[in-house]
C-alpha cells in the first residue's frame, strides 16, 4: 500500500516509517523542509511538502495514497487547546479526501480519552466526550468522519518510551533537574500506562492492515505510579524525592501540573485480541534506568 504519513520525521513517525517499510508498504511522509525530505529519503521514504495547517497539502497527500497514518501533533503545551483544534481541522481535511472510498485513516489520540473518570481504567470501547483534556478534539474529528462513511480508526497512545524519550516523563526529568528535587503530588498513587516505541509503531501498522474502523490502545503496561516514576528519576539524578500538596503543583510543575495529578492507566485487552498484537519491547522502568538524558 502507498501510505501517507504525517509526523513522519518525528519520534513516533520515524518508528512507524520503519515498520511500514519492513511490512512492504511504500511511505510518503509529510515534511516542511529539505532536511526532513533528506531524512525521509535516508529511511527509504518519499517526501510530500506541506504542514498541518496547509489543508490543501494534506488533501493532496491523502488523495494520492491508499491509506493515511496521522501521527503529527504540535507539542507546544502553552498553546495546547489551539493545537488540539488544529489537529481537529487537519483530520477533517484528510477525511474529506477519503470520502466515498474505503481507504483507511488512522489518527492519534491519548488513552485518557477512554476513561470514564479519575482513577478509572481506560478501555478501548469507551470515549468520554466530557473529558477535560482538549485532545478529545482529535477523536471528535474521527467520529465526525466515521459518520460520513470514512474508514477511520484511532490509536490511543500511553507514555511511549525508549532510552532517548519517554512521553511526558521526559519533561518530568527536566523539571527535576531544574528544581533540584523529583516530586509527586499527594500520595502519588495515580498511574500512567506505557509502551515501548517499537510496539507502538507496530500497532499503527496492524491497525492500518485491519482495514476497518476501531479504537486501539498502545499499552504494554497498565499503569506505573507517579511516585515510582519520581523515585526512579530522583535516584538517577541523585536529587531528593519530595511529596507535594495539590496546591503546590502548579508552582512546581508549570504546564505539567494538570498531567501529574491525572490517572492515565489503561487496558489493552481488546487491542491484543482484535489485532493479535503482543508487546515485546522493554518496560518503562528498564528504559528509564538507562535514559541517555541523565
Amino acid at each position: 500500500m502507498r501510505i501517507f504519513l504525517t509526523g513522519a520525521t518525528g519520534f513516533i513517525g520515524t518508528a512507524v516509517t520503519a515498520q511500514l517499510i519492513a511490512a512492504g508498504h511504500q511511505v510518503t511522509g509529510l515534511t516542511r523542509s529539505q532536511q526532513g525530505a533528506e531524512k525521509l529519503a535516508a529511511a527509504g521514504a518519499q517526501a510530500h511538502f506541506g504542514d498541518m495547517e496547509d489543508h490543501d497539502s494534506l488533501r493532496g497527500g491523502a488523495m494520492l495514497s491508499d491509506g493515511i497514518i496521522h501521527t503529527a501533533f504540535v507539542h507546544d503545551f502553552s498553546r495546547f487547546v489551539a493545537n488540539c483544534e488544529k489537529d481537529r481541522l487537519a483530520i477533517a481535511a484528510m477525511a474529506d479526501a477519503l470520502q466515498g472510498t474505503q481507504r483507511p485513516l488512522i489518527i492519534t489520540s491519548g488513552v485518557a480519552m477512554g476513561s470514564a473518570g479519575q482513577n478509572r481504567l481506560a478501555v478501548e470501547d469507551y470515549f468520554n466526550p466530557e473529558h477535560q483534556n482538549p485532545r478529545k478534539a482529535s477523536e471528535q474529528a474521527a467520529m465526525a468522519a466515521l459518520e460520513q462513511g470514512v474508514n477511520v480508526s484511532v490509536v490511543r497512545l500511553s507514555q511511549v518510551h525508549d532510552t532517548s524519550k519517554q512521553g511526558l516523563i521526559t519533561p518530568l526529568i527536566e523539571i527535576a533537574r531544574q528544581k533540584g528535587v523529583s516530586a509527586y503530588v499527594g500520595e502519588g498513587e495515580n498511574r500512567w500506562s506505557a509502551v515501548h516505541i517499537s510496539d507502538a509503531a507496530l500497532l499503527y501498522v496492524r491497525a492500518l492492515e485491519k482495514h476497518r474502523p476501531g479504537r486501539y490502545h498502545a499499552v504494554a503496561e497498565e499503569g506505573i505510579t507517579l511516585r515510582k516514576i519520581a523515585e526512579t528519576i530522583g535516584q538517577r539524578l541523585n536529587v531528593p524525592v519530595v511529596r507535594l500538596e495539590p496546591s503546590e503543583a502548579a508552582d512546581h510543575f508549570g504546564w505539567m501540573s494538570h498531567f501529574v495529578v491525572q490517572d492515565m492507566s489503561a487496558s489493552c485487552a481488546l487491542t491484543q485480541h482484535q489485532l493479535n498484537w503482543q508487546p515485546q519491547g522493554p518496560d518503562l522502568m528498564t528504559d528509564l534506568q538507562q535514559m541517555r538524558l541523565f
